[in-house]
């Protein structure tokens, strides 16, 4: 029997406050999930866009966020 099992990659984005969100690799692309959000954020071509996107969401003035790969 042939099994195949994909693996999901998960990044969490830390500021300074705390975890700001995540991104998970999907089949079609990166997910973003803003932290205590009920629905994702949106899905992006690259991890690089996705990265942008979830910043882009933070409180505005927020520094980049460090990325952890979970």
């Amino acid at each position: 029997m042939n099994t195949t099992q994909t693996h999901h990659a998960l990044w969490v984005a830390y500021g300074t406050g705390g975890v700001a969100g995540s991104i998970r690799k999907s089949d079609d692309g990166y997910v973003v999930t803003m932290a205590g959000a009920d629905a994702a954020a949106g899905c992006f071509p690259s991890m690089e866009v996705a990265k942008s996107a979830l910043h882009a969401r933070m409180p505005a003035g927020s520094d980049w966020p460090m990325f952890r790969e979970h």
